[in-house]
């Protein structure tokens, strides 16, 4: 099953839920910064809420989230647009710890427990909105869900599990995100909790084959689901080599005559997707040479 995201509501539009299985985006995220386990588990959760959060947005609207606790890992950095496209990245991506008292992956030790999330969201307009809230778990889901309660005020609730195999390859990940619309009845809101509440872990249901829709109707019932939109998920990067060209010039003459003399030539890597580009010596001149 290719990763995808499931847009849709739910009771008459009085509940609006996005749903996504990420397992083969979480691994890809994996491979290219050689994360151990628990620190696999941050970094995928942070990615399929924040792919979840792009899909909320519409055109060429894009969105950061940051997760920075007093952890081991450091930042988890992760972007999505509203086309499905994702990208991350963690500081430190060799933590690991043994399972919690709960037998699962460790992430609140490996995040930290103090510290903030914040969203930056560019809707293409001259001022970027912003948000941040302090972390209140380290789980990652419940500090979405507490940023969606008090930045955007808007009743929300967050969920996002990976599972690892033996190997540190990714076994199974998905994530929801469900949203109580204005206007919605105490009687659905009372019973979209209790539904919550009982529900199984959602790494679960895709270690079990299940799609995002069959999640929903698992979740509200299969009468009361309407699909509107379903788009492809992965991971992608928007690096080039002609983008670094732009920022290695931006530097100036004399950084990059330094460059030349120090090492004749340039190794630059994205934080992003851990992709390295190589500038040689001539490159360098040539790109001196268009600076102005």
């Amino acid at each position: 099953m290719k990763d995808f995201i499931l847009k849709a509501t739910a009771y008459d539009g009085m509940i609006r839920a996005y749903a996504a299985s990420s397992t083969d985006t979480v691994e890809e995220a994996r491979m290219r910064h050689d994360t151990w386990a628990t620190t696999s588990a941050a970094l995928g959760r942070t990615i399929t809420i924040t792919a979840l959060m792009g899909a909320m947005l519409k055109g060429d609207d894009s969105i950061t989230s940051k997760v920075l606790g007093d952890g081991p890992i450091g930042a988890i950095i992760a972007d999505a647009n509203a086309k499905g496209e994702v990208r991350g990245y963690v500081q430190n991506p060799h933590v690991d710890f043994d399972l919690n008292d709960k037998g699962k992956l460790d992430v609140a030790r490996a995040v930290g427990t103090n510290g903030s999330i914040s969203v930056i969201k560019d809707l293409g307009l001259k001022d970027f909105f912003t948000g941040e809230v302090p972390i209140i778990s380290g789980e990652i889901s419940e500090d979405f869900t507490y940023y969606f309660a008090n930045s955007e005020q808007v009743p929300t609730a967050v969920g996002a599990g990976v599972l690892v195999n033996p190997d540190h390859s990714i076994l199974a990940a998905g994530g929801f995100i469900v949203q109580v619309m204005p206007g919605a009845s105490e009687e659905v809101i009372n019973q979209l909790e209790e539904q919550i509440q009982s529900f199984p872990a959602i790494s679960t249901l895709i270690r079990e084959g299940n799609t995002p829709e069959q999640i929903l109707h698992r979740l509200f019932g299969e009468n009361e689901i309407k699909v509107h939109e379903s788009i492809p998920l992965e991971f992608r990067c928007n690096c080039s080599k002609e983008r670094l060209e732009r920022a290695i010039k931006g530097l100036g003459k004399d950084e990059i005559q330094s460059m030349i003399d120090e090492d004749n030539g340039a190794e630059a890597n994205c934080h992003f997707c851990n992709q390295s580009y190589q500038f040689s010596e001539e490159e360098l001149v040539t790109l001196k040479n268009q600076i102005g």
